[in-house]
């Protein structure tokens, strides 16, 4: 059993090993608690994105997941964060180009810097961990479908609210009382 966690955590190493300092700070300079952040994602990425809505509301961030019912319409100046692995999961993609057309700044995070949700967005986080549609010498995991770049996902977007908490010296008890 150690044998296949091994192999996992080396996996999962050798993504978080390739995700840029550079972006991280990029994303993080457009976090701002003057503005709505809408967070979109679907499947195991759309269960870390919403990990990491939560943890943006224990910030003290005014925070919606797209699709929830009581989420409200994006507007201008808002900020629209938009995770998809392949990106190309079509209900994503299509959310940030309403978003973008609407007028928010749309940050795609995605394992494909070259997708069509890449394309789209004014700021880009990759995390190149391998997704279902990868195959051959793309699939650099022995793990099914996306687990790679999602395990991976929920690394980077906690190691972001660290950063984020950091620069806006929010302590752990003050995170602590927002949490229900």
């Amino acid at each position: 059993m150690n044998a296949v966690l091994d192999v996992i955590l080396k996996e999962i190493e050798g993504v978080l090993a390739q995700v840029k300092d550079e972006e991280l700070e990029n994303v993080m300079a457009s976090f701002s608690k003057d503005r709505r952040i809408f967070v979109d994602g679907e499947g195991r990425s759309g269960f870390s994105a919403k990990g990491f809505a939560m943890r943006l509301m224990h910030l003290g961030y005014t925070v919606y997941f797209v699709g929830e019912t009581i989420t409200p319409a994006v507007k201008d100046g808002d900020l629209f964060i938009a995770v998809s692995g392949s990106g190309k999961s079509a209900n994503v993609v299509n959310d940030a180009k309403k978003a973008k057309a609407a007028g928010a700044e749309l940050i795609a995070v995605t394992s494909k810097p070259e997708s069509p949700l890449a394309v789209e967005a004014a700021k880009l986080l990759v995390i190149p961990g391998t997704v279902k549609g990868d195959t051959g010498a793309g699939r650099a995991s022995v793990q099914l479908l996306s687990s790679l770049f999602d395990q991976s996902l929920h690394i980077t977007l906690d190691a972001l609210c660290l950063l984020i908490s950091r620069r806006d010296n929010t302590a752990n008890e003050t995170a602590t009382g927002a949490h229900w």
